[in-house]
This record gives C-alpha cells, sequence and structure tokens, in this order.
C-alpha cells in the first residue's frame, strides 16, 4: 500500500524496475480519497501524518522528499473515537484528518439511494464484462430494497456482480439473484421490522419509473402500469416532485 500511495524509485525493491509514481503524485494538485483508513497499519499512519503536516512525503528508495499538494478526504466504517482510546490509530492523524466530519447513514437506512446505486453498479459491470444489461425487474428491486445490508453498499455492488456472472440476457431476474435470497433461511425475523414500508416502497418505484423515463410522467406511469391521473394523485400524497 505505502508504494501504491506514494510510489518508488527504481531499485527500491527486486520487481522495481524503472521508476513509478504513486497515488499522491498522480492525485498533485487535486483530490486523493483514502477508503477504510481505520485499517492501515501505525507505520502507514506516521508516513500519512507526515503529508498532512509537512506537505512532503519520500518515495520508496528515493533519498529526498516530494512536495504534496493534495486534499485529502478519508472514510472509514470503524469508530476511530474508540480506536484511538484503544491505542490503534494515532490520536494526532485522527484530529488532521477530522476537520470536517460527515456521517453518512448505513444503506438499510437510505434505501431511496438503492435503484440510483443499482443503475450505477450497472454501468460499471457492463463495461467491465462487455455486457449489455438493462437493468433489473421490478421483483429484483422489491426483494433488494428489503434487504437488510450489513455489508452496506459494498454488500449491494457484490450482489449486483454476483447477477452479472449469473445472467446471460438483457435484464437481471430473480433467479440471478445469490442463493441466499432463493430460500427461506435468508429471512431475518428480528430484521424484519426495519424492512420498508408500503408507502416508502411505492415512493421508490414511482421516483425510480420517473427517473428512468426522465422525467415524463406519461411513460412513467405506463411503465408502472397504472393511469396517469394515479400517478399524478400518487405524486401529490407522497410529496414526490420530479
Amino acid at each position: 500500500l505505502e508504494s501504491e500511495l506514494f510510489g518508488y524509485k527504481a531499485g527500491a525493491f527486486t520487481d522495481a524496475k524503472k521508476d513509478k509514481p504513486g497515488r499522491f503524485a498522480l492525485a498533485e494538485g487535486g483530490t486523493i480519497f483514502l477508503d477504510e483508513i481505520g485499517d492501515i497499519s501505525t507505520a502507514l499512519q506516521v508516513r500519512l501524518l507526515r503529508v498532512l503536516q509537512e506537505k512532503v512525503y519520500d518515495p520508496l528508495g528515493s533519498v529526498s522528499s516530494v512536495k504534496a499538494d493534495v486534499r485529502i478526504i478519508a472514510a472509514t466504517n470503524k469508530n476511530l473515537d474508540e480506536l484511538v482510546k484503544a491505542d490503534k490509530f494515532r490520536e494526532d492523524l485522527y484530529y488532521r484528518i477530522n476537520v470536517v466530519k460527515l456521517a453518512i447513514p448505513p444503506l438499510r437506512d437510505r434505501k431511496e439511494d438503492i435503484p440510483l446505486l443499482i443503475d450505477h453498479f450497472i454501468s460499471r459491470f457492463n463495461h467491465l464484462h462487455n455486457k449489455n444489461i438493462s437493468g433489473v425487474t421490478d421483483q429484483v428491486l422489491a426483494t433488494l430494497l428489503e434487504h437488510h445490508y450489513r455489508g452496506n453498499v459494498r454488500e449491494l455492488e457484490n450482489i449486483i456482480e454476483h447477477c452479472f456472472v449469473m445472467c446471460q440476457g438483457e435484464i437481471i431476474e430473480n433467479k440471478h439473484l445469490p442463493p441466499s435470497f432463493q430460500t427461506p433461511a435468508d429471512t431475518d425475523y428480528a430484521d424484519i421490522k426495519k424492512a420498508v414500508t408500503l408507502e416508502e416502497m411505492e415512493k421508490i418505484f414511482i421516483t425510480n419509473a420517473l427517473r428512468q423515463n426522465n422525467g415524463n410522467r406519461t411513460a412513467a406511469a405506463k411503465q408502472l402500469g397504472i393511469h396517469k391521473s394515479t400517478l399524478f394523485r400518487k405524486l401529490k400524497n407522497l410529496n414526490i416532485d420530479m
């Protein structure tokens, strides 16, 4: 990870046949995103602290420092306050990165983002797997809206990638979902009370249909299988403004 972030000079280690810039060099003048910062080693914490304090870093094998002009955004699913108390995360680094703190709710608490994330992952996996999958069926969307997502967004990403491997057609169906979705054992009755309500699900389906039809309410109503006047009434009752 250190060589990935800071780069290295030729001869720094066995396979280092030529200089390679790290992520900090590539992000010069811009922004670098460090995911899961709560999992990095103590040694790497020290090196990051130097970047933040002195605005310099040393590529592996280098005898001179390189200036760093980079904005750092860090994310973690760990409680850094607890890690600091347990001496597993440097307190000085914590206060350096904790300038503007944004707490993003887990995916299970923002179900309205699921259709957008599904579209994003489908677009990405279409490119990676050279496929042309258009989306998921309403049944699959309903199933994914009900899921609890203990693994957060990464779990949804893994589910969609599994579906891509299994799907040979143009749309993802229930049969393409992972095996855990195919059996009653997948149901966690302790989590049922946390599932989306009928009204919430209806709102998500309508919003998704409008988005897929670029705000065209007539087309969205047709996709949903309801009359246009019914859609207008639901938009008003559910406070949907699109």
